[in-house]
Parts: structure tokens; C-alpha cells; sequence
């Protein structure tokens, strides 16, 4: 038996890599024989271009950029292709990780050091840009990125407004006269992880920003900027950030970059299998083992243990989903896609509990899992008479 290890990172918990490596751990373990191969995914949340640059054997480009807060900071991207394609994390330049709890404010937390990156990009002649926007601390629209790459926003007396994106409230019009000109150029890739619209009850700000630090009040708030920077998008470009879908990704970053960089917004995990070639991976496996914090029928919308399912039911192999969080009601929908769904926790426990205990977890669930495995029909039951 060869499976195939391809889970997604499990959030607040463990990175893919180290996922799948405890699965594989957990195999090793057992009493079954069989080959394993490791192919940790990511669906464009935290953790993605790593694994692409990775994957791909891509070089590290570091970057001197600023942070969500301004603050100077020492990060880096990726290229592949040799040279010709960047890969960037948007979390690695204004990322949530890089902030203390109690400094987490999306008002004034912006995307400007994104824009730092793919600038640097540019300067290093890259001709398409893929960037992965999971996990950023900002509500901002991208209108830091836009900033970094030279796009004004000004108010009704033609001054360069501050404080954004909480100033976009007042925002009047958009100079993009100074814009880069290499970055309409380049094929500019969004590789989005939910597919939220900007604006409204499932928008960027009212999903997201509590996450990042935002009250109520600075949800209406920011609600009503990136209304107000759509509008104006709108007039200027033609292009409506709040019609197109994944335009809730990373605050709206992904609408704003959509609108005025024409940017072409695509499901992460796809784009991901694809760009690695997954499938060439998944030819040799009979069996595909998946994973991530929680598997529902939310994950069928397009997150990493759906994507990898779906390729491998179009191949015809079996797929284990394993996850800390699995439906208790039958559902059919997830049932087309995953033969076996597996809860890893094997005790009641609070929520800090089951993530510092997810590693051993998933090792002691992959380790039964193959003796479960290694079981043959007779064995069943002979095992079935036993019990009776």
C-alpha cells in the first residue's frame, strides 16, 4: 500500500509539514506496511507560499519591509521559475503573528509592507507574482499595498488622507498617477482561502476583523471605509470590489488588488495542486490521507482537505479525512468526498488542551488507523466472533 500524507495545517496548532509528518510518524508506528508520501497543501492561509517555494526548490529573497504597525522588520519571499515568478506571504511582511495580542487594531493596521514585497519583486524582475493572503492582521482593502506601489488616496481637498484604512470614510478620490507601471505589467495571482465578499454581514470586516482586534464599532466602521473605496474604485476603474467573489480575503486586500492591479483572485488550494503537481504525486497512492483543524461542510467551499479529496476521488482512491473537529450528524455532501472522516482527540478537553495535544494526537490516531488497517478480512471476523 503506498498513501499519500497531504493535510493542510491545523490552525493555532501545527504547520502542515509538521501534520503530516506526525501522521506519518503514527503509520510508521503500526503494524501496517507501507510506503508514505509527505505532501503537506495550503490553501492560501499562512503557511502557503513556504510550501510552494519549497516544493518547487525556490530561492529566498530577504526583505527589509515595515510591518501591519510600521514598524521596520526583516522578512522574505520566494522565487521560482528560475527568477521569473515571485511567491509571497502576505503574513511574513503584515501578518497577525507579528503582532502582540494587545497591539491588534485594524483601524490603523495596514497592508504597506505586502506592497514592500512585491515591489522588491519587480526590482528583481519577476514577471508574475503569486501572493498568498492568509493570516494578515489588516482590514485595509490592500490600500497599503496599493501605497507601496504608488497609488495615492486623498480627501476632498486633494490631500493625502492618514490614518487609514479608518480614514477611508473620507476618502474623495484615487491619484494613480504614481502607480508602478511594472506591476500592471506582471500577472499578479491572489491565492484566496475563503470566498467572502467585501462588504456586508459575511464581509471582510464583519467575519474577520473581530479576529484582528476590531470592536463593533470599528466593524461598522471599516464596513463603511471599504464601502466607501469600492464606490470609488468603481468610478475610476470600472471595477466593482464588492460584486467579486473572494474579495473578503485578507480583509479585502484581494478586492483592492482586483480593482486597481487587475489582479486575478483564484481558490488557493487549486492553484496550489496545481502549481505543485499534485496529481503527478497522487498517481502512485491508493489511499490519501487529509486533514486540518476542522472538517464540515464549510471546508467543501473550497479549503485544502476538499481540493486534495476532490482530485483523488477523480482518480478513484479512498480518502481518510482526519481532523480535530468532525460533524456528529451524517452528511452526505462530505460523505462524496471523504470515505472515512476521524475525530483525533481521545479525551473531553478545552480548546488550549486539544491544540497543545494535537501532534500526539494525530500520531496515536494514524498509528491505529494503520493497525486498522493492516486488518484483513478474515481477521475482521475472526475478530467479529471474538467480541460476540
Amino acid at each position: 500500500m503506498h498513501i499519500l500524507i497531504a493535510p493542510n495545517a491545523f490552525k493555532h496548532s501545527l504547520t502542515a509539514e509538521a501534520a503530516a509528518q506526525a501522521i506519518e510518524k503514527g503509520l510508521q508506528q503500526s503494524r501496517l506496511v507501507c510506503q508514505t508520501t509527505c505532501f503537506p497543501v495550503g490553501d492560501g492561509g499562512d503557511g502557503t507560499a513556504a510550501l510552494i517555494i519549497n516544493k518547487l526548490e525556490g530561492a529566498w529573497v530577504p526583505t527589509p519591509v515595515h510591518d501591519a504597525l510600521g514598524r521596520e522588520i526583516q522578512t522574505h519571499f520566494g522565487l521560482i521559475d528560475r527568477g521569473q515568478t515571485a511567491v509571497i506571504e502576505m503574513a511574513d511582511a503584515s501578518g497577525l503573528r507579528l503582532l502582540k495580542h494587545d497591539e491588534l487594531n485594524p483601524l490603523i493596521a495596514t497592508s504597506y509592507g505586502t506592497g514592500e514585497q512585491i515591489r522588491i519583486a519587480l526590482d528583481k524582475g519577476a514577471g508574475k507574482i503569486i501572493v498568498g493572503m492568509g493570516g494578515s492582521a489588516t482590514v485595509d482593502g490592500g490600500c497599503g499595498i496599493l501605497q507601496a506601489l504608488g497609488i495615492r488616496f486623498l480627501d476632498a481637498a486633494g490631500a493625502e488622507l492618514t490614518g487609514l484604512p479608518g480614514s477611508l470614510t473620507h476618502l474623495a478620490s484615487l491619484d494613480l498617477s504614481g502607480l508602478d507601471p511594472r506591476v500592471l505589467q506582471a500577472e499578479l495571482i491572489v491565492l484566496c482561502d475563503v470566498d467572502n465578499f467585501l462588504l456586508g454581514p459575511v464581509g471582510a470586516a464583519a467575519m474577520f476583523g473581530p479576529q484582528k482586534g476590531a470592536s463593533p464599532q470599528a466593524v461598522q466602521q471599516l464596513d463603511a471605509a471599504l464601502a466607501r473605496f469600492a464606490e470609488l474604485a468603481l468610478v475610476q476603474t470600472g471595477r466593482d470590489m464588492a460584486s467579486v467573489k473572494y474579495g473578503g480575503t485578507a480583509g479585502g486586500a484581494s478586492a483592492g488588488l482586483y480593482a486597481l492591479l487587475n489582479a486575478k483572485l483564484v481558490n488557493g488550494i487549486e492553484h496550489f495542486l496545481q502549481l505543485t503537481h499534485f496529481d503527478v504525486a497522487l498517481e502512485k497512492a491508493g489511499l490519501v490521507i487529509t486533514g486540518e483543524g476542522s472538517i464540515d461542510e464549510q471546508t467543501l467551499q473550497g479549503k485544502g482537505p476538499f481540493g486534495v479529496a476532490s482530485h483523488a476521488k477523480q482518480k478513484g482512491r479512498g480518502v481518510i479525512g482526519l481532523a480535530g473537529k468532525v460533524p456528529l450528524e451524517r452528511s452526505s455532501a462530505l460523505q462524496t468526498y471523504f470515505d472515512v472522516l476521524l475525530a483525533i482527540g481521545h479525551q473531553p478537553a478545552d480548546l488550549a488542551t486539544a491544540l497543545a495535544d494535537t501532534e500526539s494526537n494525530l500520531i496515536r490516531t494514524a498509528r491505529e488507523l494503520g493497525n486498522f488497517l493492516n486488518l484483513d478480512l478474515q481477521d475482521l471476523r475472526d475478530l467479529g466472533t471474538l467480541v460476540l
